[in-house]
């Protein structure tokens, strides 16, 4: 008895392109979710294709960080759908899960290339991290510039206090209210 066979590709932005994977592959049914997998259980268009798996149907997935970013997501659901009988096929690595298929070769590989992936987001986070504390050491600046410097909100302050409304200095000064109201409490604050 043959299942459906059915795709999971997952890109972390929405200008990401997801052609080249599983380009060729024969689908009854694809998933495709744009979004960051730091937690599987955030991923909305996963939990659906989970759902969606029956009995004898086969998962489809690029390649192991497409399913998961960390190894306890990623065992879990293999071993969650391997217990449904669904067989899940990692294209990339070419490893293939099946109930019916004991491969102490595949599993080993599996835990390896699950634990490479979650080390090497380890090390891109702590260089990130090092890098953006090294560039605020040089005094770059990170991030988004304020949309209202000290002297802005000194000649707002100013304004408001001969009568003006906020709702036009924030048209005024080309912010929203909210910005303008967070910068004067903040202003307020540090004083």
């Amino acid at each position: 008895m043959s299942g459906k066979q059915v795709g999971y590709i997952r890109v972390s932005t929405a200008s990401q392109k997801t052609d080249r994977q599983l380009d060729g592959v024969k689908l009854d049914k694809v998933f495709e979710e744009r979004l960051s997998a730091r937690n599987a259980g955030s991923r909305e268009v996963l939990k659906l294709c989970l759902e969606y798996l029956r009995e004898h149907d086969t998962l489809h997935v690029h390649s192991i960080d497409r399913l998961a970013r960390n190894m306890s997501d990623l065992l879990s659901i293999v071993d969650d759908l391997v217990k449904r009988d669904v067989t899940v096929r990692f294209h990339s690595e070419g490893l293939t899960f099946a109930s019916q298929k004991d491969d102490p070769m595949a599993s080993l590989m599996l835990h390896m290339l699950g634990a490479f992936a979650e080390f090497e987001r380890s090390l891109i986070g702590q260089r990130r991290k090092e890098g953006l504390e090294a560039a605020r050491k040089r005094g770059k600046q990170i991030g988004r510039r304020k949309s209202l410097s000290h002297e802005d909100l000194s000649e707002i302050a100013l304004k408001l206090s001969n009568g003006a409304s906020k709702s036009d200095l924030a048209k005024e000064y080309g912010v929203s209210r909210t910005t303008l109201y967070t910068a004067l409490n903040n202003r307020l604050e540090a004083e």
